[in-house]
């Protein structure tokens, strides 16, 4: 099955998934980017601003710039978004910053500060169209998102407004759903609960956040490696929860005793990372062949 979110397949296919960042949100830059050699890029909302008429015209250029070199309509965009997930409330009150980055035609949302399995829940809510039923018996609360907005999305996505409706969905909790909902479990907060936060349905990656899991506990200074026996802990602390639920951990590792390549080996053959930013092409190249990776790139 060709699907439109190109990182479903490649979970599917037990593949690495190497993102990059988007460096501006104009159409300009989703044509240029609509070649790029990376599976995921990726768009920073938690500390810039909230600019999603910028990110619609990028998933225009995107559209337009396409297909991609393995055949998609476009690559795979997730983005994050200002507030964080702590709280049902907090997350249902800030429910327009979901349903407007989706509403672009991107493909996920990667939430933060993931503290609660209940808040985590209403993410998924928040994601979804309220006629949607799978995972409404595994504590999902009624979707939140309403018609009329889906037809620029389905523009972006090649396929009509009722297929898009459809097909909206977070996956793998909906088979045919396109969308990859991701959590960051980050702080000290998050650990205890861990397991059922990243057991919540609907999800499909988590990451551990090391920036701010450092700043949790007490070091603003802990983004990379080397790291203290707590961080390494807190780390395994994520890394077990994601793979219990059978989630993909996005973990990079930029230690400066290593070399790019030495980095990125470690982070996948050595922490279990199936997603991560990698700045080389030729390295991704490599690894991809090593792996047995069958979809073009």
């Amino acid at each position: 099955m060709v699907r439109i979110n190109k990182c479903i397949e490649l979970i599917q296919q037990n593949q690495a998934i190497f993102a990059v960042s988007a460096p501006e949100l104009t159409y300009d830059c989703g044509v240029e980017m609509s070649q790029t050699w990376a599976d995921l890029i990726q768009f920073d909302f938690e500390h810039h601003p909230f600019d999603t008429v910028g990110l619609a015209q990028f998933m225009k250029g995107l559209r337009d710039g396409g297909p991609t070199p393995s055949g998609h309509i476009t690559p795979t965009v997730i983005t994050t978004v200002p507030s964080n997930c702590m709280t049902p409330e907090e997350v249902q009150y800030n429910a327009w910053q979901i349903r407007h980055v989706l509403s672009t035609g991107a493909h996920g949302i990667l939430h933060t500060h993931t503290r609660r399995a209940d808040a985590v829940a209403m993410f998924v809510a928040a994601s979804r169209y309220v006629f949607q039923t799978i995972g409404r018996d595994q504590g999902i609360p009624e979707g939140l998102r309403g018609g009329g907005g889906q037809k620029e999305p389905a523009e972006i996505w090649g396929v009509d407004p009722t297929e898009y409706l459809q097909i909206a969905d977070p996956w793998p909790l909906n088979p045919k759903g396109e969308l990859m909902l991701g959590l960051k479990i980050e702080d000290r907060y998050c650990l205890p609960d861990a397991d059922n936060i990243a057991a919540v349905a609907g999800l499909s990656f988590a990451e551990w956040g090391p920036g701010d899991m450092g700043m949790s506990h007490g070091d603003p200074d802990l983004h990379d490696p080397p790291y203290t026996p707590e961080m390494d802990k807190a780390r395994e602390i994520v890394k077990d929860a994601c793979k219990a639920s059978g989630l993909s951990f996005l973990c990079s590792w930029q230690d400066p005793n290593l070399t790019v390549e030495e980095r990125t080996r470690h982070a996948l053959f050595e922490e279990g990372a199936r997603i991560l930013h990698v700045p080389d092409k030729e390295i991704a190249d490599t690894i991809r062949k090593e792996m047995g990776r069958e979809m073009p790139w």
